[in-house]
């Protein structure tokens, strides 16, 4: 059965980190209407001072972090001791358990630096497991190519081409896809997942109805979902399996209650958020500078 649209989502600007300036697809206030996904921002410009200023050293707990960067560079670190450039096509997929801290900074750019960031949540029961972080280069990342489509398989399985992310606590499917004009997609998808898309340029038809760039589309339930392209299409596919449990969300934290919300704050505050990796001194000192 196709799978037809339940909702459209037109993308809002709004700053984040130290001051930048993104599109905010989904977040706390569509919970939990994406579950698993919590957030998905569209950050992008060819003003250096829209993104500079970048996101600073900050905790996570609770949740996965998704960036990936279509164009641009970004500085990143951890407070496991990761450091490095995420660069134009890689991914960085961070889970942050127990709790990390960490920093993204965007180099200033020749062009459009552009790129996403999507937060999975985790289940309870995996909540407190130990971080851990996976940088993807580019071409790490399966490119499939048929008549009229290009598609990058960056977690979940297509066609037999398993994505680099592997070993996921929740399934998720990640495709990014660009269809020339007048070409269709079809994919099936699991049941019971949750399925949308994300339009970065061009537009094409989803269940008939035309729709444009930084448009969210999220599917009803179903199993197939198809795509047609107006004009050459290039958007985001992603789908998760839902964990149907209690959110409690502060800030950069996510869990079940707010008595688990209240104890990650005051261990922040009292140096002993890290659990593993590092020590109480590193930590504190991260979330200082």
């Amino acid at each position: 059965m196709a799978r037809k649209i339940k909702r459209i989502l037109k993308s809002k600007t709004t700053l984040e980190g130290a001051g930048v300036k993104l599109k905010r697809v989904f977040g706390a206030r569509e919970v939990p209407m994406f579950d698993p996904f919590l957030l998905f921002d569209h950050f992008g410009s060819d003003i250096p001072d829209d993104y500079i200023k970048g996101f600073p050293w900050h905790p996570h707990r609770g949740i996965e972090t998704v960036t990936y960067m279509l164009s641009g560079e970004v500085e990143h670190g951890d407070s496991m001791g990761n450091k490095g450039v995420i660069k134009s096509g890689d991914v960085q997929w961070m889970t942050a358990g127990s709790g990390i801290i960490h920093q993204e900074m965007p180099k200033r750019y020749s062009g459009v630096m552009q790129g996403f960031q999507l937060w999975v949540n985790l289940p309870a029961a995996k909540k407190m497991i130990p971080p851990r972080y996976r940088g993807i280069l580019e071409e790490q990342i399966p490119t499939l190519k048929k008549e009229g489509a290009k598609i990058k398989v960056i977690a979940g399985t297509l066609d037999h081409t398993e994505g680099p992310v592997q070993d996921l606590v929740v399934d998720v499917g990640y495709l990014d896809i660009t269809l020339e004009a007048k070409n269709t997609f079809e994919h099936t998808t699991k049941k019971g997942y949750k399925v949308f898309a994300y339009l970065i340029e061009g537009s094409g038809y989803f269940d008939d109805e035309l729709i444009g760039p930084q448009h969210c589309v999220l599917f009803d339930n179903g199993n197939v979902v198809k795509i047609k392209s107006d004009d050459k299409l290039r958007f985001l596919l992603i789908s998760g399996s839902p964990l149907n449990e209690p959110i409690a969300w502060g800030g950069p934290i996510v869990m079940n209650t707010r008595e688990e919300l209240e104890i990650a704050f005051l261990e922040l505050d009292e140096g002993t958020f890290i659990k593993r990796g590092n020590s109480v001194k590193a930590a504190r000192g991260f979330y200082q500078d």
